[in-house]
């Protein structure tokens, strides 16, 4: 079905501009997507991408820090960045009527960003600190140590924000250098949606972004392999908190519908399978869900959950024997519905934000290289079978493919040793 309110272009040097017309809001969100992560990096240079995300807010030649901050503020608006392990994101959100404020903000601090020595060595204190945050969060860490092991020595094991000694050696040259491979027209999506005009949008765009040249360098991305095994470090903390992992799926894998749907039979809502056993029935964890991590060449399904020392054994046990029940018995016809009711909700409740779909839009433009309409993706959905979901656990979940990491005051031979054979 063809979609009137989408267009995809390209500027005057060539990026990919994708934009969704919305008329029925007043905002508009728009995102400058960098085709570069962590896993991009260098070892010696890890959390460069992050840094450089830092540091476009840090003033411009026409702009200051409190300037920029000033500008959006007066506007009603929001400008923000984050960055993962395969994209960088600097995205705008406005009033449809600060369309233009808005894109001239987010077009200078991308272009003309200075850099400065001063504001970098600075910056490098506040990142130290965003460290030091996330070292002392066990929610947060658990996922960072988990990929540490399961990915190995791939670039994907590393965390995004670096660490102490490669954020501390970071120098302002690198970061241009790192820029000039990978900041260029044909690694840059722009993505758009909310309410505006396509004419007067892409006149704006190529009087900034499209005025932006420089040579292409294509990314050479390693593969990763999937290390299995259990993993603990011990922490003086009252709760453990896990983190089981099992293979999961490229971002462009055909059965890529089927695993969304596991997902949320196991655990990404509260009517899931592991919350009720879990929480609900036992009240064993506070949190438990289960979370996909997908990448141009691999993926990860994850379960995470905290509980006590005491009841760790018992919630892993649990956890194993919902998988089990899967993968001996498969779901059931009333369960199926419900879940793809619950995925098409989610869908249509999700396409209200103009943030929401530009992530979608530009996600889809850079893994897929096309736009996929609610239509189509429901279409998927309905199409996906409670055997389809069976066999992919079945192909998933194997002994071989299972890692474990355990962070708390616990040692390794709590962990029953046939617990990882499913």
């Amino acid at each position: 079905m063809k979609n009137n309110f989408f267009k995809k272009v390209h500027l005057d040097n060539g990026m990919r501009v994708v934009a969704e017309r919305i008329p029925a809001v007043k905002s508009v969100s728009l995102g400058i997507w960098v085709g570069v992560g962590s896993r991009d990096e260098a070892e010696k240079e890890g959390g460069i991408s992050h840094f450089i995300e830092h540091m476009f807010f840090k003033g411009t030649r026409r702009r200051s820090a409190h300037d920029i901050a000033l500008e959006m503020d007066s506007i009603g608006g929001e400008l923000n960045a984050f960055t993962t392990r395969e994209t960088t994101t600097f995205y705008v959100k406005t009033l449809d009527e600060h369309l233009s404020k808005g894109i001239d903000i987010i077009s200078d601090i991308f272009l003309h960003s200075l850099l400065s020595k001063k504001e970098i060595e600075k910056e490098k204190q506040v990142i130290l600190e965003e460290i030091k945050m996330v070292e002392d969060d066990p929610e947060d860490y658990i996922h960072d140590m988990h990929s540490f092991m399961v990915w190995d020595k791939n670039s994907l094991a590393r965390p995004i924000l670096g660490n102490e000694d490669t954020v501390r050696s970071l120098k302002r040259e690198s970061m241009i250098k790192y820029m000039e491979r990978h900041y260029h027209p044909d690694n840059i999506v722009v993505s758009v949606a909310g309410n505006f005009d396509f004419p007067a949008l892409i006149s704006r765009l190529n009087k900034s972004l499209g005025k932006f040249t420089r040579n292409g360098f294509v990314n050479k991305r390693t593969s990763p392999t999937l290390k299995s095994g259990v993993w603990t470090k011990k922490k003086g903390i009252e709760q453990v908190h896990f983190c089981l992992g099992a293979m999961g799926l490229p971002q462009r894998h055909k059965n890529r519908y089927a695993l969304y749907a596991l997902n949320s039979i196991l655990g990404s809502s509260m009517s899931s399978r592991l919350f009720q056993e879990v929480r609900e029935k036992r009240g064993l964890v506070y949190t438990i869900y289960s979370y996909i991590s997908s990448f141009t060449d691999a993926g990860l399904l994850n379960i995470y959950a905290g509980t006590s020392p005491e009841a760790l054994p018992v919630v892993l046990e649990l956890v194993i024997k919902e998988i089990r029940k899967i993968k001996k018995n498969g779901i059931s016809r009333k369960e199926m519905t419900r879940v793809k009711n619950q995925m098409k909700g989610n869908l249509m409740l999700g396409l209200e934000s103009t943030s929401n779909r530009m992530s979608r839009l530009a996600r889809d433009e850079i893994y897929f290289g096309r736009y996929f309409s609610p239509e189509e993706i429901i279409h998927e959905i309905n199409k996906v079978t409670p055997s389809q979901i069976q066999i992919l656990t079945n192909h998933l979940f194997k002994t071989e493919y299972l890692s474990l990491a355990i962070l708390g005051p616990v040692s390794k031979d709590v962990i029953p040793e046939d617990l990882m054979r499913v």
